[in-house]
């Protein structure tokens, strides 16, 4: 399982969206309950799924913007 999960951690971090169909049939043919449920979840909206793993995204500014809101608010 461990190699599933860095497998996918790696895909993240380096914008490998495109591998995201072949381990998704890697962890499908294995034996752990667990990881199938995760392909389930992965599958049900799977282009949303590779956009995000294939397009560089960062919502530090919008994040920035709720923290300091939150703040304020307190």
């Amino acid at each position: 399982m461990a190699t599933h999960v860095q497998a996918f951690a790696t895909m993240m971090c380096e914008l490998r969206g495109h591998e995201l169909e072949l381990w998704i049939a890697t962890v499908a043919d294995g034996d752990r309950p667990a990881m199938h449920s995760l392909v389930i979840g992965l599958r049900r909206d799977q282009d949303a799924v590779t956009a995000g793993l294939t397009l560089p995204g960062n919502s530090g500014p919008v994040e920035g913007h709720v923290d300091r809101l939150e703040m304020i608010n307190q």
